[in-house]
Parts: C-alpha cells; sequence; structure tokens
C-alpha cells in the first residue's frame, strides 16, 4: 500500500513542470492547460468524500485494486493521449483511483497496528504524504528536458501495474463489508461542496491576473452553502448510521486540533512548492530541471526523518514534537521572506531543508494523533475527512500564495519596478503572508492533547478517555 499510494502521490504534482511543453505541443494556451491540474483536484475533491462510504460496503483488497486499476488505466489513457481532451480524462481517472488510496491506508494501518507502534508506521506513511508531491515537480522536470512530455505517464506505468500486481497477490482484507445505505443527495450536496470550493480557491490567481474563466466567488459561494447544506444532512443521517461523511470525528479534540493544524501546514507545504519554482527560474533564471532538483534534499531530509519521528512519537507523544516543529516552520517561512532578486540559490536551498525539518516534525504526529483520537468505528470516516481537508488546503495555500504573488508584483511595477524586481516582490508578499499564518499554527500547537487509546469495543481508555469521539464515553 505504500509503495502502491507513494506512486500515486508522486503523479498528482510531476505534471505541473510539464505544462509549458503540453501547451506547445498541444497548441493550446494556459488558462486551457491549467485544467489539467484542475479537474485533478476536482477530482479528488468529489471522490475522496465517498471513500469512507466504499470502505464499509467493500472489502479491503476490492477496494485496493479497485484504486489502482483506476489509476493504471488513466495513467495508460494520458500516455498514448493524441490531444487535450484524451489527456485531461486520463488525469480525471487517475484522480479517481489515487483519492481512494491514501484513505484505505490509514484506514488499514490503524486497524491492523497496535496504538504503541503507530508513531513508527504512520513516519512511513508520513514519506508519502510530503515526500512525494515535493518531489514531483524534480522529476518531471529532469523528464521532460531530456524526453517527450508522454513520458511522464510512459514511464509511470509499469511501476502502477507493479503496485497493482504487488496488492493483487499480498493485500489481505482486515475489515468486514457491511450494508451501508447511499444517499445520492449527500454526494451530490459534496461535489458542489468541495469541487465547488476547490475550483474557486484554484481561480483566485487567475482572477488577480485577469483570465479567469469565471469570477472567483461564484464557486466559493456555491461551494460555502452547498458545504453547509452537506454538514447539515449528515448530522441527520449519522443518527441513523447512514452518513456518507459521519462528523462525529469532530467531538474529539484531539482530531479538531490536528485537523486545524493540518490546514496551516498543507497550505504551507503547498505554497511553498508552486512559489518556489516559478521563483527560481523566472528570477533566479535557473533552468527547470535544476529548479526541481534544488527542492529534493529538503524532500529526502523530510522523508529520511519521518520514520525516527514516529519512533519519538511512540515514546514521548504529539506536542513535544508538534510544538517545535510549528516554530521551525514559521521560522522558515519569515527567512523566506528575505527573498530578493539576487538572493543566492544557496539561500533558497537551506530555507527549503529548514521548512522540511519542522514539517518532518509535524506531519507524522498529526496523522497519528488525529487517527488515534477516534473511536475504531470512526476510522474510515476520520482517513477521508483528513484527506478531503488535505486537498481544500492545498487548493488554499496554492490560490493565497499566487494570489498574493500576483498583487505584489503588479503592485511593485505601478510604482516602477523591474520586471525580475517585481516579482521578487511578489514572493515575498506570498510568504509574509505564510510567516503570519504560521504563527497560529504556534498557538494551535500547545492544544493538542494526549492522544486516546479505544479498545477493540471501541470504548476510550487511559488519560481524558472521556467524550474524546463516538463511542468513546
Amino acid at each position: 500500500m505504500l509503495v502502491a499510494t507513494f506512486v500515486v502521490f508522486l503523479n498528482e504534482t510531476v505534471i505541473g513542470v510539464a505544462i509549458p511543453r503540453v501547451m506547445e505541443d498541444l497548441r493550446i494556451e494556459a488558462s486551457t492547460a491549467q485544467w489539467l491540474s484542475t479537474a485533478f483536484m476536482l477530482t479528488m475533491a468529489v471522490v475522496i468524500p465517498t471513500t469512507g462510504f466504499l470502505m464499509q460496503r467493500l472489502s479491503t483488497r476490492t477496494v485496493f485494486i479497485l484504486a489502482m486499476s483506476l489509476f493504471s488505466l488513466g495513467t495508460a489513457i494520458a500516455a498514448i493521449a493524441p490531444g487535450f481532451e484524451i489527456l485531461l480524462v486520463g488525469r480525471v481517472v487517475q484522480a479517481s483511483g489515487t483519492a481512494i488510496m491514501l484513505p484505505l491506508l490509514m484506514t488499514t494501518v490503524m486497524t491492523l497496528v497496535p496504538p504503541h507502534e503507530r508513531g513508527k508506521t504512520m513516519g512511513n506513511i508520513s514519506i508519502v504524504i510530503s515526500v512525494a508531491p515535493a518531489l514531483g515537480p524534480a522529476l518531471g522536470g529532469v523528464i521532460v528536458q531530456a524526453l517527450d512530455w508522454r513520458f511522464i505517464f510512459i514511464l509511470v506505468l509499469p511501476i502502477a501495474l507493479l503496485a497493482l500486481g504487488l496488492g493483487i497477490m499480498r493485500v489481505q482484507n482486515v475489515s468486514e463489508p457491511r450494508p451501508v445505505p447511499f444517499d445520492v443527495l449527500s454526494v451530490i450536496l459534496s461535489a458542489l461542496a468541495f469541487g465547488g470550493l476547490i475550483f474557486g480557491l484554484s481561480s483566485l490567481g487567475a482572477a488577480v491576473a485577469g483570465n479567469a474563466v469565471l469570477a472567483p466567488w461564484i464557486p466559493i459561494t456555491v461551494g460555502s452553502v452547498s458545504l453547509v447544506l452537506f454538514v447539515l444532512r449528515q448530522i441527520v443521517l449519522q443518527r441513523g448510521e447512514r452518513a456518507l461523511l459521519d462528523l462525529r470525528t469532530f467531538t474529539s479534540r484531539g482530531f479538531s486540533v490536528a485537523i486545524i493544524l493540518m490546514v496551516v501546514m498543507m497550505g504551507a507545504l503547498f505554497g511553498t512548492i508552486i512559489l518556489l519554482p516559478i521563483y527560481t527560474q523566472d528570477v533566479l533564471g535557473l533552468e527547470p530541471a535544476a529548479s526541481g532538483l534544488l527542492l529534493v534534499p529538503g524532500s529526502l531530509l523530510m522523508g529520511i526523518a519521518g520514520p525516527f519521528i514516529g519512533r519519538l512519537y511512540d515514546k514521548v507523544g504529539p506536542r513535544p514534537l508538534i510544538l517545535p516543529g510549528a516554530i521551525v516552520v514559521s521560522v522558515a517561512l519569515w527567512g523566506l521572506t528575505m527573498l530578493t532578486a539576487t538572493t543566492p540559490w544557496g539561500f533558497v536551498l537551506a530555507a527549503h531543508i529548514v521548512l522540511s525539518v519542522g514539517l518532518a516534525f509535524m506531519f507524522t504526529p498529526l496523522f497519528t494523533s488525529s487517527m488515534a483520537a477516534l473511536n475504531p468505528r470512526l476510522y474510515s470516516h476520520g482517513s477521508a475527512t483528513i484527506s478531503t481537508v488535505q486537498q481544500l488546503a492545498g487548493a488554499a495555500g496554492t490560490a493565497l500564495f499566487i494570489a498574493l504573488y500576483t498583487v505584489g508584483g503588479f503592485n511593485a511595477t505601478a510604482n516602477g519596478a523591474s520586471e525580475v524586481d517585481a516579482l521578487a516582490a511578489g514572493v515575498h508578499t506570498a510568504f509574509m503572508a505564510g510567516g503570519f499564518i504560521s504563527l497560529l499554527a504556534v498557538v494551535a500547537a500547545f492544544f493538542v492533547p494526549k492522544p486516546v487509546e479505544f479498545d477493540h469495543a471501541g470504548a476510550g481508555v487511559g488519560s481524558g478517555a472521556e467524550g474524546e469521539g463516538f463511542g468513546g464515553r
């Protein structure tokens, strides 16, 4: 499952650096090409909320085969796509499989791994969650500099098929499928809610630049209203155990605080991933491959640190790791506000490494403590909620950083700055916002509680067990 999840998460960001080559080869405009990323995120946002239902209705092995079959099929379609429309279909099919994998992985781990070893195992998962998206631009840059852009999919396909074959042979069922009602209205509302919010947030940067397909406030309003209706619908349905996404996960303080911190950290990660390559290429003049490789040391360090931090979590709990991690992330983001048109690339490398270290100290404890705070009956809903929040936070972080980057650049140009200086000013504006937001994470880190352990019957045991999640009383 780790191998499969790494492959599908790597694919999520690997296409970004190849967009200019795709535009040139398929003769499409930037406003059209951006749908390769936007449609992927929209599909993820629509499918993820349904994974809680799928994992209750189908066996573990069936869900895994479904996810990797969809991903492999989408990869094959994209690899042979003769034009933009077929390529877009391939990305949508890929996203359908990707959306299922992380909730499946986390639910399986929480079911199989005893509480005293979960930190170590979640440390391995953090490699997937944090490193794979960061390595995507580097790998994509190397491929498109040497080969046709289709090789991004051609090279991934045999790895995806290998992961599918391994899963067919090795994945076992860890849960019993049970009949769960399917509420069509909930699916429609979730699609409008999460799809509308992500589409609107993704359009903010284009709107600031004056070339948005649709005014962002329209999909954001539709998404917000639909989200309220979706929440109300789930509150009614969960009384009879019929909710598409059971929101009783938020009755756990540990889960709720972890979600808040995840929003901040995922926003910072995705915003930085998209902004640093723009800065290093357009301001510092680095080639795409060099720009992508600049992010590799920090990403690898984050992955290497994950299992070690997981073992520390098993010994000391979440707060002693999350608090210093939040402080380090804040220091790194404030350091990135110092970027100018003449900053040495070595400073960018050092700042990204510091940021990666801080994120490493946060991701493993956050994912572990958030799921550990839930009653086992809510694991599938908790993992689906976490994955949905990841997508929303990633879209919000990307939108915020790009919009502020664009605004800062426009203001600098209006004041007579050169093109390069204006771009550097935009980067400064974006990271200033990131620095201020990171201070909220430092404050929230003080409120991370000690995890609650549940027995197999779903009863909370140990310190602070009362009221921590559905069935924990």
